[in-house]
């Protein structure tokens, strides 16, 4: 019994703490027993997972083709959108045009580039089209909105023959708006009675690329909306309006272009267009490009800065490109002069009231 005494004498501890009695029962070393048993099959590594925080991964709905790996492709690919503005300027006539800045050609000369390399006695071609490249800012009033593709004819003050068979449809109730529409180039022009042959089957608006009508004759036109669909005359696209004729021979005669606007880059857009030949008189082709980039900048929307970035002039089959100053040719918009006569009324009706004034002071 002694030596059982002693023994848990050694191991157990009394302490005495706020008025209760706490037992401290620490075992001694010697007293332990140590076992080494294996676990059960699968207990580490099920324990080991379970430490692991488990990482949700986020659910992505539909992503279209243009957009998957968008940061890899726009990496390797070269950047459209072209800026040498912080290049130095060319000093000799001859240099390595990636280090120094695109040079500006005058209209002129640059067509007698296009019609040395064009000579007999080199491509023979002096007969071959005139073609540009117009580089656009596709970005809308929004930094995240953009302007969508669109396709327009405009009209050239020097028609040439653009290799396009336009087959053009032309609805009028004045006999004399249905004759400027034939004389102009119309492929078919009428009032009610084509109407009636278009729903009775006669005539099949399939054959014919556009459609233009008067307004006149608009109530009569509603009933074929649903066959024409996206043909049906509207006056955002030129295609309803009283000038019949004019905008017949426009759509006969114009250049035809679309701007496209890039895949991946939705700020870049590009126009591909022919503006002649290069045996046409240089003033003619310059007056047609005027009224192409004219056209094109009516499509601006409103926001600060510039629409068109950059114009090239080539011919096929040669491959020099020649850039030329676009903004010299752009006519002043009617909105600046709107603001000025606000400014001239607003300046008048101030003056007005000050001579009121000292009328009355005088008085």
């Amino acid at each position: 019994m002694s030596l059982l005494t002693n023994k848990l004498s050694k191991i157990i501890h009394f302490s005495w703490n706020n008025n209760l009695n706490r037992v401290i029962l620490p075992l001694a070393a010697d007293s332990l027993q140590v076992r080494n048993y294996a676990a059960r099959k699968g207990t580490r590594e099920r324990k080991r997972k379970a430490k692991v925080q488990k990482v949700e991964v986020p659910k992505v709905g539909f992503i279209p083709h243009n957009l998957k790996n968008r940061d890899k492709i726009l990496a390797a690919r070269p950047i459209k959108k072209f800026d040498d503005s912080w290049k130095r300027d060319p000093i000799d006539d001859v240099f390595a045009m990636k280090y120094y800045k695109w040079i500006v050609y005058p209209f002129a000369e640059a067509i007698k580039c296009h019609r040395q390399t064009h000579h007999p006695t080199m491509y023979n071609m002096p007969n071959a089209p005139l073609n540009v490249t117009i580089e656009l800012n596709m970005q809308g009033e929004k930094k995240t909105r953009f302007i969508d593709n669109f396709k327009r004819i405009a009209a050239v003050p020097h028609p040439f023959d653009h290799g396009e068979d336009r087959a053009i449809i032309a609805f009028a109730k004045n006999p004399e708006s249905i004759k400027e529409a034939k004389d102009a180039g119309a492929s078919l022009a009428g009032g009610v009675d084509l109407i009636k042959q278009i729903q009775n089957g006669q005539v099949h608006l399939n054959d014919f690329q556009y459609s233009i009508a008067h307004p006149d004759i608009l109530p009569e036109l509603v009933v074929l909306r649903g066959i024409m669909k996206r043909k049906f005359p509207n006056a955002k696209n030129d295609t309803l309006t009283p000038l019949v004729g004019k905008v017949v021979s426009q759509f006969v005669n114009g250049i035809s272009y679309q701007a496209l606007k890039d895949e991946y880059e939705k700020d870049f857009g590009q126009i591909e267009a022919t503006l002649g030949t290069l045996d046409m008189d240089e003033k003619h082709l310059e007056e047609n490009f005027a009224a192409l980039i004219n056209d094109v900048n009516t499509q601006k929307p409103k926001r600060a800065g510039g629409f068109i970035n950059r114009c090239i002039l080539w011919s096929p089959p040669s491959r020099e490109t020649l850039k030329i100053d676009h903004e010299q040719y752009l006519t002043a918009t009617s909105e600046p002069k709107k603001e000025e006569k606000n400014q001239e009324d607003a300046q008048k009706e101030d003056d007005e009231e000050e001579e009121v004034k000292e009328g009355v002071v005088t008085l």
